[in-house]
């Protein structure tokens, strides 16, 4: 098992709704075929005192602030206070955390945002989780479907995962920074604090608190 892309390793899971969904897988894209049921199970339950539920299955949060273009299909959960800016492109089977920014022309689907994720600028995400305050820089995108169709298969160094999914885009980890304009390949795994340099389309696992400068430079941070 490789123990430093478990979900435990990459994810502060008390900064999601969905920490129970975790329960029982060991790798984080396991729980990607069950966010739709597991919204839906949660959905009703959410307190109407805090939760809006304007159409089938899109619950928002009164304190979150949604552009009157914003389109945002159900099931979905939209956390406290968070901004869903112009013409963002929620399709469904999506939960987006607490303080939370979505912004304009960014297409969700099938993914996890926990709290603080920012995707503010023309990003695509789908089939993927997003760990606590993780950024996507303006124009990076999640490819979540390989050009053959096939399996994706997670490469951690000489190893490799069988996902069992077709459709499977990125794992961030918490603190995550992806620079603009770079392509997650599917499959993709970057670890807690790891920052990704702009233009780079990145494959396998990134080891955590680092710097991808290009694929044959990956440095560690050091400490301060």
């Amino acid at each position: 098992m490789c123990s430093d892309i478990l979900s435990i390793q990459l994810l502060d899971l008390s900064h999601t709704i969905a920490a129970s969904l975790f329960e029982g897988c060991n790798y984080p894209w396991e729980v990607l075929p069950n966010i739709t049921n597991f919204i839906l199970q949660i959905g009703n339950a959410l307190p109407d005192e805090e939760y809006d539920n304007s159409s089938e299955n899109v619950w928002i949060h009164k304190s979150a602030r949604v552009a009157l273009s914003a389109s945002i299909s159900g099931p979905t959960i939209i956390g406290s206070d968070t901004e869903i800016r112009h013409c963002a492109f929620i399709r469904g089977s999506t939960i987006v955390g607490a303080g939370a920014v979505v912004g304009n022309s960014t297409e969700l689907k099938s993914v996890i945002l926990f709290d603080g994720v920012q995707v503010p600028h023309y990003n695509y995400v789908g089939n993927s989780i997003l760990g606590y305050k993780a950024h996507m820089g303006a124009g990076s995108i999640t490819s979540n479907v390989k050009s053959d169709k096939t399996f994706v298969v997670v490469k951690n160094g000489s190893e490799k995962l069988e996902s069992g999914l077709k459709k499977f885009g990125a794992i961030l980890g918490d603190h995550v920074e992806i620079g603009c304009n770079s392509v997650l390949n599917p499959g993709a795994v970057i670890g807690r604090g790891t920052q990704v340099y702009p233009l780079f389309s990145v494959r396998g696992c990134i080891p955590a608190n680092s710097i991808y400068k290009s694929k044959s430079e990956i440095v560690e941070i050091k400490s301060q």
